[in-house]
């Protein structure tokens, strides 16, 4: 028995990582890898190219934020399903992600199986989360944390790629309390590390 196969675009602006997931995604009979992209430009020459079912996107592009290249292409394609791809389970991206329009929302170290799953899911007009995704989401469902103004400064800062010392000098302080203004905002945030706080505050930077 046959059937048309799930026609996919792969966005990410990692080639190894699309590299190692084209092989996984054709390994499964169903499916067809239709396009792969690397930034904005390529991603919309390809949805217009190849006229994918599903769009597998990676929410922490670097020259546009993820989240909002797919709203662009809902906007352009409303019949495809977006499927956001992430190495971070933040509740915070998840909701954005999902207000965009997204379908799903699967981390990147998820098992194979999962992301095959997530793919026939969306593909057939329902929804996917990644289980770690939907218990941070599902317990993070108390009122949102709320930053005070020094600490969104700060954040704003982080993102536009200002160190604690740079940080300290425009503002007037001690480099001991802007660190302490970081460790809030990554608890707050429910952030772990400051490499996840700065690739945060990076995407923040990009939002519209």
């Amino acid at each position: 028995m046959t059937s048309t196969p799930i026609r996919i675009l792969l966005v990410d602006d990692h080639p190894m990582v699309r590299e190692g997931l084209v092989a996984r995604l054709q390994a499964v009979l169903r499916f067809e890898v239709v396009g792969e992209a690397g930034n904005r430009a390529e991603a919309l020459e390809q949805l217009a190219r190849t006229t994918p079912d599903v769009v597998l996107m990676d929410v922490g592009l670097k020259e546009v934020n993820g989240i909002a290249l797919g709203a662009e292409m809902l906007a352009a394609r409303p019949d495809i399903k977006l499927l956001m791809f992430s190495m971070y389970d933040n509740p915070e991206y998840v909701q954005r992600a999902l207000q965009a329009g997204a379908r799903g929302y699967v981390l990147k170290d998820a098992p194979a199986t999962e992301i095959v799953s997530a793919i026939d899911a969306v593909a057939a007009g329902g929804t996917f989360l990644s289980a770690a995704v939907s218990g941070r989401l599902f317990r993070g469902q108390s009122p949102k944390p709320v930053l005070t103004p020094r600490e969104s400064e700060i954040l704003a800062l982080l993102g536009q790629g200002a160190s604690s010392k740079q940080i300290a000098r425009q503002l007037d302080l001690s480099v001991r309390t802007v660190e302490a203004h970081r460790q809030s905002i990554k608890r707050k945030l429910e952030l772990d590390g400051q490499a996840e706080l700065i690739r945060y505050a990076v995407e923040r930077s990009r939002e519209p």
